[in-house]
Order: C-alpha cells, then structure tokens, then sequence
C-alpha cells in the first residue's frame, strides 16, 4: 500500500476549490484552508481530510502546500508572517506558489524557504476556475528538480500540461505576467468591441455569435462576454485581479525599458474600472467605463 501524500491547499477561490478538488480525486490526503467558512464547508463536504482557517496545525504532516491566494503579500504573509507557516513545515516540505506574483518576489521568498530546508516551485497556473475543476490547468513552473520531484503527485493531480521553464523561481512567473499581458489586452479589447456594437445598435447576442464563429473570437472573448449578454457581473476574477496583473506586466516592462502601447491602455481601462466602483466586480466589467451605451440588465450608461 502506497504511502499517504498530505497536501495543504491554501486559498479556496476559484482556481483553489478547483485545484483542492482534482487533489482530492487523485487520491490525496487533502485540507482546505480558507477563511472563508462557506469555502471550507464547500471542501469539506467534497471530502477533505480537514478544513480551517489556519494551516499550522497541520504543519507536521504535511509532505506539500498548494498556495493560490491574491497576491504576493498574501503569500509572505501566510508563509513568514508573524504566524507564518512556513517555520512549522518539516524540512524538505514542498511548497508550490500558483498566486500571480512578480519574478522578484518569488525569487525572494524561494531563498527565504530555503533558508528554513523547505523547497519550493514558482508555479503560476492558467485556465480558469472549470480547468482548475477539472485538473487541467496549465502551470508554468520553475525550481530545483528536487520540488519537482516532491511536488509531482500535486502537478499530476492538477495540471492538464507543466511546462519547466527553468530552475530559477522566478523564471515561471515571468512566463504567467507575459501571458497575462495578452489575458487583460484580450478582455479590455473584447469590452471595447461589444461596446461598439452596442453603440451602432448591433444585437450583442448576435455579435457574440458571429464572433465566436469568425476569426475574430479569442477564449476570453467567449469565456467572459456571456457575463455582458446576461448583465451577470458577480467576480469570478475580478477587476481589481486585473489591475494587479497588468501592474505586474507593467513593471516587467519598465525593468527592460521595453514599452508596451496595448497592455498600458488595458491597464487603463481596468483602473477607470476600479475607479467608477467595479474593482470588485467580474473583470467583464470593465465595459462598463464606456459611456452612451445600453447594456443588458443596466439602464444607459451616459
């Protein structure tokens, strides 16, 4: 009989609920942290081993952690905050960083993880909350072949394909900030070319249609316009991801003194999002910051 391999997902959003779920069908020893109850509840009736708000109690028996939080402080502050994880972990624990963060700040906390014998991968995922269901995200990893190597029960039971982008943490979140250059442009575009239809008195559902069956579609276009045609603007990543991310993109950018005309007018459009009071609204939203439209479920926008 194999060995139990125990696995800590921590950050039960879209992407983590889906991440935990396909850790679960693996056959992993499973926990969910969250501080959200709802979440918690949600994974534990899938049939976690345990769910909490807090993972140190787990901390001894974990083989690998599986974080997907918002952000990088999020991440320092779970790991080695004042009541960090991170120094309860065994020595030679994995830990797998799938939140979008910078290169530098993943390079930065690996060499703190190492400092305390712990492994880790920069493992930033792609593929939305149904690939995240269904295991079959695309992660694009850096870090020494011994967290590859510890954390492979974790890539298998989430990814559909893992690209090794280096040995340096860093090198994958690099590789995510530059997809994700063409992921915000790709939204901000789409809002942008059903706001027009809107304004030349176009039907979005036949646009949508047309769209998505002409060389003009793209998958964000299909995955987020339906949001526009039923005026269903609840997060399922939300505006203010997208700031954060094209943030990201930006800085990359200024560090190579590289300029980038498309991605800082989408950075643009998701601030003037965020701003007008949408930041917490689906990253669709974001059609929203044009005016003299009329949009489903929304009197004109003027």
């Amino acid at each position: 009989m194999s060995t139990p391999f125990h696995v800590a997902v921590i950050g039960l959003g879209a992407m983590g609920m889906g991440a935990a779920r396909s850790c679960l069908r693996a056959g992993l020893t499973t926990y969910g942290i969250d501080l959200s109850e709802s979440a918690r509840s949600q994974l534990q009736q899938a049939g976690a081993a345990a769910v909490m708000a807090d993972a140190r109690p787990l901390a001894e028996t974990l083989d690998a952690v599986l974080l997907l939080v918002v952000n990088a402080a999020q991440v320092r502050r779970i790991l080695l905050g004042e009541e960090g994880l991170a120094r309860h972990l065994k020595p030679g624990t994995a830990v797998m960083i799938s939140s979008t963060i910078s290169a530098a700040d993943a390079a930065s906390l690996a060499g703190e993880l190492a400092q305390l014998g712990l492994l880790m991968l920069d493992a930033p995922v792609s593929g939305g909350a149904i690939k995240a269901d269904a295991g079959e995200m695309t992660v694009m990893a850096a870090g020494a072949e011994a967290a590859f190597d510890k954390l492979a029960p974790v890539l298998d039971a989430v990814a559909g394909r893992v690209y090794r982008v280096g040995s340096d943490p860093g090198q994958g979140s690099t590789v995510k900030i530059i997809h994700q250059l063409l992921a915000g442009v790709h939204i901000a575009v789409a809002a942008e070319a059903m706001a027009l239809a809107s304004k030349a008195g176009i039907s979005l559902d036949l646009m949508y249609d047309v769209v998505t069956h002409a060389a003009g579609n793209s998958w964000m276009f299909e995955n987020r316009m339906p949001r526009v045609l039923t005026g269903d603007y609840q997060a399922r990543s939300a505006v203010d991801i997208f700031v954060k991310d094209l943030n990201l993109v930006a800085d990359t950018a200024r560090a190579l003194h590289f300029p980038l005309p498309l991605a800082s007018t989408a950075l643009n459009m998701f601030l003037a999002a965020s701003n007008a009071g949408h930041g917490h609204e689906d990253d669709s939203a974001v059609i929203k910051t044009f005016s003299g439209i009329q949009l489903p479920g929304q009197e004109e926008r003027s």
